[in-house]
């Protein structure tokens, strides 16, 4: 059983958390550019807290999220979660993901459906770090760069505005060998139907232009700009309406949310996610989630798809380079 103590304060080193009382501008930068800047479940639950924190802080008004180096981040840490499910026969105690500091309480069993299920549900809560966003009842404004995808896909949908760079690639690679994720109705919604539906069943990444035009993004820059950019946003909502003005507009939006179903949609998702063991695949050539998968190599795995698309639908900027 994992440290919960020792995975938040692993996770303190790779997310920065910086605040200007005189702007009332906090910024959270994810700091791990050697990987991508790829999120641990401590690094999850470590930025769930700051934006909660955030929430409360009278001297923040706007958060703004970043990454460091050339990618905003490409999800979940793949090695880590490799770890987690890779050996079929190990009795997992997959607590950790809940924060739970406790060697007595004893995880379900992987054959029975709360296996998944017990997780995936829980990425519905804002504590997980998949949608602490969504309770956020300040302004967030996300600011993407190179690689948007997985996890850090979940953070722009959920964001009130996203300002992106111009070489920005948005989606999610367990499209291709999962099937879904958990903000699912969120990206219907802020993308809409068919352009989602497009990314969905291609696995395809979606460009900042073709974002642009579906409107999930607010702004498209030269990289250059990028900074300058995000600064003019963040500082303009900061001088508007006054914080108890921006809370009251936030409920507005987030009763609106719910009484479109978001909060019913990551359940939804979490009770598909669950019902994974139960999938057969078409081909003996389709990716098998488990434990040969892991064994191979998830990020392996991904990239070995990668190469069957067409370059321009590719995932990895390298693999887009390739014949």
């Amino acid at each position: 059983m994992k440290d919960i103590k020792q995975m938040k304060e692993e996770a303190k080193q790779y997310i920065r958390y910086e605040k200007n009382p005189e702007t009332r501008i906090a910024t959270i930068t994810f700091d791990r550019p050697d990987s991508l800047n790829a999120a641990t479940a401590g690094m999850r639950q470590y930025y769930a807290d700051l934006i909660l924190k955030a929430n409360v802080d009278d001297e923040v008004k706007v958060l703004v999220i970043r990454g460091e180096g050339k990618h905003f981040g490409t999800g979940g840490d793949l090695p880590e979660q490799a770890d987690f499910y890779g050996d079929e026969g190990a009795d997992l105690n997959l607590v950790h993901e809940f924060g739970i500091d406790d060697p007595d309480v004893k995880y379900p069993p992987r054959n029975s459906f709360r296996f998944l299920h017990a997780m995936t549900d829980h990425y519905a809560k804002a504590p997980a770090g998949n949608r602490p966003l969504q309770e956020f009842k300040k302004i967030s404004i996300v600011e993407t760069k190179g690689y948007c995808y997985g996890w850090h896909f979940y953070q722009a949908a959920d964001a009130d505005l996203v300002i992106s760079a111009d070489d920005t690639l948005f989606g999610h690679p367990s499209f291709r060998y999962v099937g879904w994720g958990p903000r699912f109705w969120t990206w219907i919604e802020s993308m809409g139907l068919r352009k989602f539906s497009e990314m969905l069943f291609t696995g395809r990444p979606f460009t900042a232009e073709e974002m642009d035009k579906c409107n999930f993004v607010n702004s498209v820059v030269a990289r250059d700009g990028l900074e300058a950019e995000t600064k003019k946003y963040a500082e303009a909502c900061a001088r508007t309406r006054p914080t108890d003005v921006v809370q009251i507009q936030k409920t507005f939006m987030e009763l609106y949310k719910q009484y479109r179903g978001e909060y019913m949609g990551s359940l939804l998702t979490g009770f598909v996610e669950g019902m994974l063991p139960v999938i057969s695949n078409d081909r003996a050539s389709d990716v098998e989630f488990g434990a040969d998968t892991f064994d191979k190599g998830l990020n392996n795995v991904v990239k070995d798809i990668d190469m069957q698309y067409p370059p321009e639908w590719r995932l990895q900027g390298s693999n887009r380079k390739k014949p």
